[in-house]
C-alpha cells in the first residue's frame, strides 16, 4: 500500500486528470465567449442596443469618440482588469481575466474581419431576441463555472470587498443610466429596446442556469428496494438513501428510497421501476440546486 511507485503513479494520474479537466473547462469557456461575441457584435452593436455593462457603455461612448464600440470595449475591459488586479490581487479571477481578454479581442477582430454598417435584418425585435439570448446563454455558462465576463462584474467584486453597498442594486442603476442615455444619444425606440433587453437579460440567465443544473429528485415507495438500489448503483452509478416506513391506511411495511440524478438517468430509472415494480409509488420533483458529492461542491 505504501509502495512509492504506486503512490507516484496515482499522483501522476490525478495530475493528468486535473490537466484534462482544466483543458475541457477552458475549451467550454472559450466556446461560450465566442457565442457572446457573436451576440454582441452581430446583433447588439449594429442596433445600438445599450444594455448590459461595458458593451452598453461602449455603444454610447463610441457615438462621441473617433473609434468603434469594439475598441471602446477593449479599452474599458483592459482598464478594469488592471483595476481588478490592483485592488483585488493577482488571484481575483483567472477565468474572468481570460474571458474578458478573449471577448475584447474577439470584438475588435470581428470589426476588422467582418465590418457591419447596418443590422442583419429589418426586424429589430428579432435582433433584440438574439442580442439578449446569446450573451445571456454565455453568461449563464460562466456563472455556472464560477466565472464571469469581467467588465462591471469586476467593479462589483471591488465594491463587495470594500463597501457594504447593495451591489445588485448599484449595478442595475448603472445599467439603467446607460439605457436612459441611449434615449438621448440615439432615439426613444432604441432606448426602449435597450430597456426591454435589460429587463429580459436576467430572466434568461436565471432560466439557462436552472436548466443546466436541473436534476430529478426521486421519492420511491416500494416493497422490494434491492433491485431498484442495484440498478441505481450499478447501472446509473448513483447512490440512494433508504429507510423503513409504514403506510397509514393499510399499515403495511414499505421502504422509501430517495435519490437524485440527471434528467437522462431519471428517464431510465422511471422506466425500470415501471417495468419491474409497477405497484411502486414514485414522486419526481425538479431541483436546480444540488450541493454535495457527485453534484456541486460546497464551495
Amino acid at each position: 500500500m505504501n509502495d512509492p511507485k504506486v503512490i507516484k503513479r496515482v499522483e501522476k494520474m490525478k495530475s493528468m486528470s486535473k490537466v484534462k479537466k482544466t483543458i475541457i473547462e477552458y475549451a467550454i469557456l472559450t466556446g461560450a465567449t465566442y457565442i457572446m461575441v457573436i451576440g454582441i457584435y452581430a446583433f447588439k452593436f449594429p442596433n445600438n442596443f445599450s444594455f448590459g455593462g461595458v458593451t452598453g457603455l461602449a455603444i454610447v461612448l463610441s457615438n462621441f469618440l473617433p473609434t468603434t464600440p469594439g475598441n471602446v470595449t477593449f479599452i474599458i475591459n483592459m482598464a478594469l482588469l488592471l483595476v481588478g488586479f490592483l485592488f483585488l490581487g493577482k488571484g481575483f479571477g483567472v477565468k474572468t481575466a481570460y474571458i474578458s481578454i478573449i471577448m475584447s479581442l474577439g470584438l475588435s477582430l470581428s470589426e476588422k474581419i467582418y465590418p457591419m454598417t447596418r443590422p442583419l435584418t429589418e426586424e429589430p425585435v428579432l435582433e433584440l431576441v438574439f442580442a439578449v439570448a446569446l450573451p445571456a446563454f454565455s453568461s449563464a455558462i460562466f456563472f455556472n463555472m464560477d466565472a464571469s465576463s469581467g467588465g462591471t462584474d469586476i467593479i462589483a467584486m471591488i465594491l463587495r470587498k470594500y463597501t457594504k453597498l447593495n451591489i445588485g442594486t448599484a449595478l442595475f442603476i448603472s445599467d439603467l443610466l446607460i439605457v436612459v442615455s441611449a434615449c438621448f444619444v440615439f432615439n426613444a425606440q432604441t432606448g426602449l429596446f435597450s430597456l426591454l433587453g435589460l429587463l429580459t437579460k436576467s430572466l434568461v440567465v436565471d432560466g439557462v442556469i436552472e436548466n443546466i443544473n436541473l436534476c430529478k429528485y426521486f421519492t420511491i415507495i416500494c416493497d422490494d428496494p434491492e433491485p431498484i438500489c442495484d440498478f441505481i448503483k450499478n447501472k446509473l452509478h448513483r447512490s440512494a438513501t433508504t429507510y423503513d416506513a409504514e403506510g397509514s391506511y393499510e399499515h403495511r411495511k414499505k421502504t422509501v428510497i430517495i435519490t437524485i440524478m440527471k434528467r437522462g438517468q431519471a428517464v431510465e430509472l422511471r422506466n425500470f421501476i415501471r417495468q419491474t415494480q409497477p405497484t411502486a409509488f414514485i414522486a419526481i420533483t425538479n431541483s436546480s440546486e444540488i450541493i454535495g458529492k457527485g453534484f456541486r461542491g460546497l464551495n
